[in-house]
Protein backbone atom coordinates (compact mmCIF):
# COMPACT_ATOMS: atom_id res chain seq x y z
CA UNK A 1 0.00 0.00 0.00
CA UNK A 2 1.28 3.43 -1.00
CA UNK A 3 -1.42 6.03 -0.41
CA UNK A 4 -1.55 9.75 0.25
CA UNK A 5 -4.05 11.76 2.30
CA UNK A 6 -4.39 15.54 2.37
CA UNK A 7 -5.67 17.25 5.51
CA UNK A 8 -7.23 20.67 5.17
CA UNK A 9 -9.54 22.67 7.41
CA UNK A 10 -12.36 25.15 7.26
CA UNK A 11 -10.14 27.85 8.81
CA UNK A 12 -6.92 28.42 10.72
CA UNK A 13 -6.67 27.24 14.31
CA UNK A 14 -9.18 24.41 13.84
CA UNK A 15 -6.67 21.67 14.69
CA UNK A 16 -5.18 20.34 11.44
CA UNK A 17 -1.81 19.60 13.00
CA UNK A 18 -3.36 17.94 16.04
CA UNK A 19 -5.47 15.71 13.81
CA UNK A 20 -2.54 14.90 11.51
CA UNK A 21 -0.28 14.06 14.47
CA UNK A 22 -2.94 11.85 16.05
CA UNK A 23 -3.62 9.99 12.80
CA UNK A 24 0.10 9.41 12.26
CA UNK A 25 0.43 7.99 15.76
CA UNK A 26 -2.67 5.80 15.41
CA UNK A 27 -1.69 4.42 12.00
CA UNK A 28 1.87 3.81 13.18
CA UNK A 29 0.59 1.77 16.13
CA UNK A 30 -1.63 -0.12 13.69
CA UNK A 31 1.55 -1.34 12.01
CA UNK A 32 1.74 0.99 9.03
CA UNK A 33 4.89 2.73 7.80
CA UNK A 34 3.64 6.32 7.89
CA UNK A 35 5.14 9.65 6.91
CA UNK A 36 4.02 13.28 7.14
CA UNK A 37 4.50 16.17 4.76
CA UNK A 38 4.00 19.87 5.37
CA UNK A 39 4.63 21.49 1.97
CA UNK A 40 4.58 25.06 3.29
CA UNK A 41 4.70 26.35 6.85
CA UNK A 42 4.42 30.00 7.81
CA UNK A 43 4.81 31.73 11.16
CA UNK A 44 8.06 29.90 11.95
CA UNK A 45 10.20 31.12 14.83
CA UNK A 46 13.88 31.81 14.34
CA UNK A 47 16.56 29.97 16.33
CA UNK A 48 20.29 30.39 15.69
CA UNK A 49 19.48 32.13 12.44
CA UNK A 50 17.31 29.28 11.15
CA UNK A 51 13.55 29.05 10.65
CA UNK A 52 12.00 26.35 12.85
CA UNK A 53 8.86 24.76 11.33
CA UNK A 54 7.27 23.56 14.57
CA UNK A 55 4.24 21.92 12.95
CA UNK A 56 6.49 19.90 10.63
CA UNK A 57 8.69 18.91 13.56
CA UNK A 58 5.65 17.73 15.54
CA UNK A 59 4.53 15.67 12.56
CA UNK A 60 7.98 14.10 12.16
CA UNK A 61 8.15 13.24 15.87
CA UNK A 62 4.72 11.60 15.71
CA UNK A 63 5.72 9.39 12.79
CA UNK A 64 9.19 8.54 14.06
CA UNK A 65 10.70 8.76 10.58
CA UNK A 66 14.19 9.92 9.65
CA UNK A 67 13.92 12.12 6.58
CA UNK A 68 15.56 15.47 5.75
CA UNK A 69 13.44 18.37 6.97
CA UNK A 70 13.63 19.94 3.52
CA UNK A 71 11.81 16.94 2.06
CA UNK A 72 9.09 16.93 4.70
CA UNK A 73 8.81 20.72 4.67
CA UNK A 74 10.17 22.17 1.41
CA UNK A 75 9.17 25.77 2.22
CA UNK A 76 9.05 27.67 5.50
CA UNK A 77 8.56 31.34 6.30
CA UNK A 78 8.78 33.73 9.23
CA UNK A 79 5.62 35.75 8.67
CA UNK A 80 2.34 34.17 9.90
CA UNK A 81 0.56 34.87 6.63
CA UNK A 82 -0.78 33.01 3.61
CA UNK A 83 2.17 31.26 1.91
CA UNK A 84 2.04 33.43 -1.21
CA UNK A 85 2.14 36.63 0.83
CA UNK A 86 4.89 35.42 3.18
CA UNK A 87 6.97 34.20 0.24
CA UNK A 88 6.69 37.53 -1.54
CA UNK A 89 7.67 39.47 1.59
CA UNK A 90 10.66 37.20 2.17
CA UNK A 91 11.82 37.15 -1.44
CA UNK A 92 11.23 33.44 -2.07
CA UNK A 93 9.72 31.84 -5.17
CA UNK A 94 7.62 28.79 -4.37
CA UNK A 95 7.98 26.12 -7.06
CA UNK A 96 5.24 23.56 -7.47
CA UNK A 97 7.66 21.03 -8.95
CA UNK A 98 9.76 21.03 -5.78
CA UNK A 99 6.72 20.12 -3.67
CA UNK A 100 5.52 17.43 -6.08
CA UNK A 101 8.98 15.85 -6.31
CA UNK A 102 9.27 15.63 -2.52
CA UNK A 103 5.75 14.20 -2.22
CA UNK A 104 6.31 11.51 -4.87
CA UNK A 105 9.54 10.45 -3.14
CA UNK A 106 7.70 9.99 0.16
CA UNK A 107 4.64 8.39 -1.43
CA UNK A 108 6.74 5.65 -3.03
CA UNK A 109 8.64 4.95 0.20
CA UNK A 110 5.87 4.80 2.83
CA UNK A 111 2.52 3.03 3.23
CA UNK A 112 0.68 6.24 4.09
CA UNK A 113 1.80 9.83 3.51
CA UNK A 114 -0.28 12.41 5.36
CA UNK A 115 0.02 15.90 3.89
CA UNK A 116 -1.05 18.85 6.00
CA UNK A 117 -2.05 22.04 4.24
CA UNK A 118 -1.76 25.66 5.35
CA UNK A 119 -5.00 27.31 6.43
CA UNK A 120 -8.07 26.46 4.40
CA UNK A 121 -8.44 25.07 0.92
CA UNK A 122 -8.67 28.47 -0.82
CA UNK A 123 -5.44 29.84 0.68
CA UNK A 124 -2.96 30.92 -2.05
CA UNK A 125 0.32 29.02 -2.19
CA UNK A 126 1.78 31.33 -4.82
CA UNK A 127 0.18 33.85 -7.18
CA UNK A 128 -3.19 32.32 -8.19
CA UNK A 129 -2.19 28.77 -7.26
CA UNK A 130 -4.29 27.68 -4.27
CA UNK A 131 -4.11 24.86 -1.74
CA UNK A 132 -7.05 23.50 -3.73
CA UNK A 133 -4.84 23.32 -6.83
CA UNK A 134 -2.10 21.59 -4.86
CA UNK A 135 -4.49 18.90 -3.61
CA UNK A 136 -5.59 18.30 -7.19
CA UNK A 137 -2.00 18.09 -8.48
CA UNK A 138 -1.00 15.69 -5.69
CA UNK A 139 -4.02 13.56 -6.61
CA UNK A 140 -4.82 12.84 -2.96
CA UNK A 141 -8.20 12.33 -1.32
CA UNK A 142 -9.16 14.97 1.22
CA UNK A 143 -9.99 15.06 4.91
CA UNK A 144 -11.63 18.26 6.18
CA UNK A 145 -11.13 19.30 9.80
CA UNK A 146 -13.93 21.55 11.03
CA UNK A 147 -15.10 23.32 14.16
CA UNK A 148 -18.02 21.97 16.21
CA UNK A 149 -19.71 25.31 16.85
CA UNK A 150 -22.22 27.53 15.08
CA UNK A 151 -21.04 28.65 11.65
CA UNK A 152 -19.31 25.37 10.86
CA UNK A 153 -22.08 24.15 8.52
CA UNK A 154 -21.49 27.05 6.14
CA UNK A 155 -17.69 26.78 6.26
CA UNK A 156 -17.67 23.02 5.89
CA UNK A 157 -20.16 22.89 3.01
CA UNK A 158 -18.25 25.61 1.15
CA UNK A 159 -15.04 23.61 1.53
CA UNK A 160 -16.78 20.47 0.30
CA UNK A 161 -18.20 22.25 -2.74
CA UNK A 162 -14.84 23.84 -3.61
CA UNK A 163 -13.13 20.44 -3.50
CA UNK A 164 -15.82 18.73 -5.56
CA UNK A 165 -15.65 21.50 -8.17
CA UNK A 166 -12.14 20.21 -8.98
CA UNK A 167 -13.09 16.55 -8.86
CA UNK A 168 -11.29 15.92 -5.57
CA UNK A 169 -12.40 12.85 -3.61
CA UNK A 170 -13.43 13.63 -0.02
CA UNK A 171 -12.81 10.88 2.52
CA UNK A 172 -14.79 12.71 5.18
CA UNK A 173 -14.98 15.38 7.84
CA UNK A 174 -13.46 15.32 11.32
CA UNK A 175 -15.10 17.69 13.79
CA UNK A 176 -12.50 18.73 16.32
CA UNK A 177 -12.98 20.45 19.67
CA UNK A 178 -9.76 22.49 19.70
CA UNK A 179 -10.86 24.32 22.85
CA UNK A 180 -13.21 23.72 25.75
CA UNK A 181 -16.65 24.43 24.31
CA UNK A 182 -20.00 23.84 25.93
CA UNK A 183 -22.01 21.47 23.76
CA UNK A 184 -25.23 23.25 22.88
CA UNK A 185 -27.93 22.49 20.34
CA UNK A 186 -25.74 23.66 17.44
CA UNK A 187 -22.89 21.33 18.37
CA UNK A 188 -25.30 18.41 18.79
CA UNK A 189 -27.02 18.86 15.43
CA UNK A 190 -24.17 20.03 13.17
CA UNK A 191 -22.65 16.59 12.40
CA UNK A 192 -25.90 15.14 11.06
CA UNK A 193 -26.63 18.24 8.97
CA UNK A 194 -23.12 18.27 7.49
CA UNK A 195 -23.46 14.60 6.55
CA UNK A 196 -26.89 15.07 4.99
CA UNK A 197 -26.34 18.32 3.10
CA UNK A 198 -22.70 17.68 2.26
CA UNK A 199 -23.27 14.05 1.25
CA UNK A 200 -20.11 13.16 3.13
CA UNK A 201 -19.16 11.04 6.12
CA UNK A 202 -18.40 12.63 9.47
CA UNK A 203 -15.53 10.35 10.44
CA UNK A 204 -15.59 11.37 14.07
CA UNK A 205 -16.19 14.11 16.62
CA UNK A 206 -13.02 14.58 18.66
CA UNK A 207 -13.47 15.95 22.19
CA UNK A 208 -11.12 18.51 23.67
CA UNK A 209 -8.08 16.91 25.29
CA UNK A 210 -6.35 18.58 28.24
CA UNK A 211 -3.12 16.95 27.10
CA UNK A 212 -3.01 16.99 23.26
CA UNK A 213 0.21 14.96 23.36
CA UNK A 214 -1.87 11.92 24.36
CA UNK A 215 -3.64 10.31 21.43
CA UNK A 216 -7.35 9.96 22.00
CA UNK A 217 -9.05 6.58 21.52
CA UNK A 218 -11.30 8.22 18.92
CA UNK A 219 -8.41 8.36 16.46
CA UNK A 220 -8.00 4.60 16.22
CA UNK A 221 -11.61 4.36 15.05
CA UNK A 222 -11.17 7.31 12.71
CA UNK A 223 -7.94 5.89 11.29
CA UNK A 224 -9.66 2.58 10.64
CA UNK A 225 -12.50 4.31 8.79
CA UNK A 226 -9.99 6.24 6.67
CA UNK A 227 -7.97 3.18 5.75
CA UNK A 228 -11.11 1.36 4.63
CA UNK A 229 -11.91 4.23 2.25
CA UNK A 230 -8.45 4.33 0.61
Amino acid sequence: MHKGIFITSTDTGVGKTFVAVSLLMAMKEMGLHVCPMKPVETGCRIKDGKLIPQDAINLINASGINEPINVINPYRFKHPLAPSVAAELEGVSIRKRKILTAYNYLLNKYNITIVEGAGGIMVPVYKKYLILDLVKDLNTPLIIVSRPSIGTINHTLLTIEAARSRGIDIIGVIINYSSKTKKGLSEKTNPEIIERLGRVSVLGVVPYLDNPALIGKDFYKIADKILKKL
